[in-house]
């Protein structure tokens, strides 16, 4: 990865922009030193994304799939952002994140989690992400501790926290800020900030101007940058990440982004925005859409046409298709419920255990499946 710095424009709110809503480069920005293969495979990703994100919702509503929340609208932060990080470096994310995850490999693997087996949090580790997180900011600690320790074995990492708005205002996340200016950890923590937490709006959450500014009280650099801009988001985590490993003598390590966007769908497939928001609002923030924003960029340089864009796609919905098809065959053991309870079973846990192998044994697992 190049070391080479972009010009970071500034868009009509103030906030770091690289790529107009139409996909064309500000005047006052410059496009960072990716290859062209690069740009195309962020365009494929955030696709990918998006169309896995449909998948979902619409398994969800088969009964295929437990609770989901949707990512669309958060694709281009999300891909943008992890292109900026070496293999070696962690992810911490909150639970929407999974363009993230894609941009580290897609396996079927995933979709288990969503299906309520914790196997599909266990292969994460093998891709330096953090197991996926539910309870809001109780993973940004663990980022500081994460990035303190590599710190104090002399690591060359990087350790990039993803979080909503709303976990803002949670005390993990002022504690782990905290600690992480004190003890100048290489951790990035990432905002995504989509205008609601649940059904709470931005302005009810803060009376902060921004987030990014709340870093200033932890002696460390804030930024707020246009999260629905790829490039961008991709240059603000570069530039972090690089001060992150080796910072200038007047510099600190640790770097709070705050990446403004909009989440088009629902919180999860639990939730009903329409009782918080109305069309208009969602309508005009979906003329900031990463997808058809990157794709007129890659267009403009001539590295994409309607014949190779439909041939992303399709191979796209294939790679998605496969991923369901595989993960439709997993057959659980109901007995792994106890397994990671403790890392010694208890004495309550084994009493359980032994109580469904004879319920089990006694009845077998069909007329325990049946429905009342």
């Amino acid at each position: 990865m190049s070391d080479t710095q972009a010009t970071l424009g500034q868009g009509t709110e103030g906030r770091a922009q690289i790529l107009d809503t139409d996909g064309s480069v500000l005047d006052d920005a410059s496009v960072p030193d990716l290859s062209d293969e690069r740009l195309v495979s962020m365009y494929r990703e955030m696709w990918l994304a998006r169309h896995l994100d449909e998948r979902a919702i619409s398994l969800q509503r088969q009964g295929r799939l437990g609770t989901y929340p949707s990512l669309a609208g958060q694709e281009g932060a999300q891909i943008g952002s992890t292109h900026a990080l070496a293999d070696e470096d962690w992810i911490f994310y909150q639970y929407r994140e999974h363009g993230a995850v894609i941009v580290r490999g897609l396996s079927h693997e995933y979709l288990l989690y969503w299906m309520g087996h914790e196997k599909g949090n266990e292969w994460l580790a093998d891709r330096n992400v953090f197991p996926l997180n539910i309870s809001i900011g109780s993973h940004l600690p663990h980022t500081t501790g994460m990035a303190w320790a590599s710190k104090l074995k002399g690591e060359d990492r990087a350790f990039v926290c993803h979080f909503g708005d709303g976990a803002t205002s949670e005390g993990d996340f002022h504690e782990a800020m905290n600690f992480a200016g004190v003890f100048d950890v290489p951790a990035i923590f990432f905002c995504n900030n989509n205008q609601y937490a649940i059904s709470m709006g931005r302005d009810a959450q803060t009376a902060s101007d921004t987030i990014a500014q709340k870093a200033d009280a932890y002696g460390f650099d804030g930024v707020q940058v246009d999260g629905m801009d790829p490039l961008a988001t991709y240059e603000v985590t570069r530039q972090a990440v690089q001060k992150a490993r080796d910072p200038d003598a007047d510099q600190m390590r640790p770097t709070l982004i705050e990446a403004v966007m909009y989440r088009f769908g629902a919180h999860t497939t639990a939730d009903d925005p329409s009782a918080y928001r109305d069309d208009e609002e969602v309508e005009a923030w979906k003329e900031r859409d990463p997808i058809p924003r990157m794709e007129g960029f890659l267009r403009n340089r001539g590295l994409l046409d309607d014949e190779k864009r439909d041939a992303i796609h399709e191979e796209c919905r294939d790679t998605v298709a496969e991923a369901i098809d595989e993960a439709m065959t997993y057959e659980p053991n109901p007995e792994q419920i106890f397994e990671h309870a403790y890392e010694t079973p208890t004495p309550r846990v084994q009493e359980g255990l032994a109580e469904l192998q004879r319920l089990r044994e006694r009845h077998g697992d069909d007329a325990l499946l049946e429905d009342e």
